[in-house]
């Protein structure tokens, strides 16, 4: 997408505005504490900084079947999953069709192993207001 994203709204804006049809992708995420973790990283996590990027679920979505940030988070709340972070992402689709949930499971597994790593660069991120957030 080579429009600026300052919001959520933004996002799917651009999604709409693309000469072929999107799948948005969605990871949502929390930040833990690694079982390993230094007395120091323990400290500065308490403090609420540090951790490491756990992926909690992810869904794919039309951009016509999200009709503003608040309604994706209030979906996501009736999974049960405590997330500080949203990770975005877009599927371009090819001869005027937007590519299936199918074709988008190996996309949304790819960008779960990038949360993990830390390779986050290429993604968008929101907080949980849908604010736009730099993490790198």
């Amino acid at each position: 997408m080579s429009l600026p994203i300052n919001s959520f709204s933004d996002f799917l804006l651009a999604a709409r505005q693309q000469d072929q049809p999107q799948r948005l992708l969605f990871v949502f995420a929390r930040a833990e504490l690694p079982e390993q973790a230094s007395q120091e990283e323990r400290a500065r996590f308490e403090a609420g900084q540090g951790g490491a990027l756990a992926p909690l679920m992810c869904v794919d979505k039309l951009p016509e079947e999200i009709g503003d940030f608040v309604q994706l988070r209030t979906e996501s709340e009736h999974m049960g999953q405590s997330w500080q972070l949203l990770f975005a992402a877009s599927l371009a689709g090819r001869g005027g069709k937007a590519p299936g949930s199918a074709e988008a499971e190996p996309h949304l597994n790819r960008m779960i192993e990038a949360i993990k790593q830390g390779r986050v660069q290429h993604l968008l991120a929101f907080d949980r207001e849908g604010d736009p957030q730099r993490l790198f």
